[in-house]
């Protein structure tokens, strides 16, 4: 698997985390409230840069899903949310989309190291 596979599959799987998270109030019967618009706007927000990320790579799309990814690890905390379904989706969810938009940032920093070696 080369770098740019492996760059599109975590775009495609914050997608899907994405996806996941905007529906989690539905799937999951979170209440309204702070839990419940975290989920719909960071869930919108991991999948737009996600499909602005598929369309026309950028370095800039992975350090905003970083960015979002870490509000939804802190949000349940700061936001002072209620329920541990919500706080074990956006902390779980945030986890994964920070892992994976850092293993972009670097596999992309990786990629211009090697070019200008070369």
């Amino acid at each position: 698997m080369d770098e740019w596979s492996s760059a599109k599959f975590c775009d495609v799987a914050n997608l899907v985390l994405g996806m996941i998270l905007f529906f989690s109030p539905w799937l999951f019967g979170l209440s309204a409230g702070a839990q419940w618009q975290t989920a719909s706007i960071a869930g919108i927000l991991i999948a737009v840069l996600s499909i602005a990320a598929l369309a026309a790579f950028a370095v800039w799309e992975e350090w905003l899903n970083l960015i979002v990814g870490l509000w939804l690890i802190v949000s349940p905390w700061l936001l002072g949310f209620q329920e541990d379904v919500a706080m074990t989706i956006d902390v779980a969810i945030g986890t994964i989309v920070v892992v994976s938009a850092a293993f972009e940032v670097w596999l992309t920093h990786g990629i211009r190291r090697i070019r200008a070696s070369h």
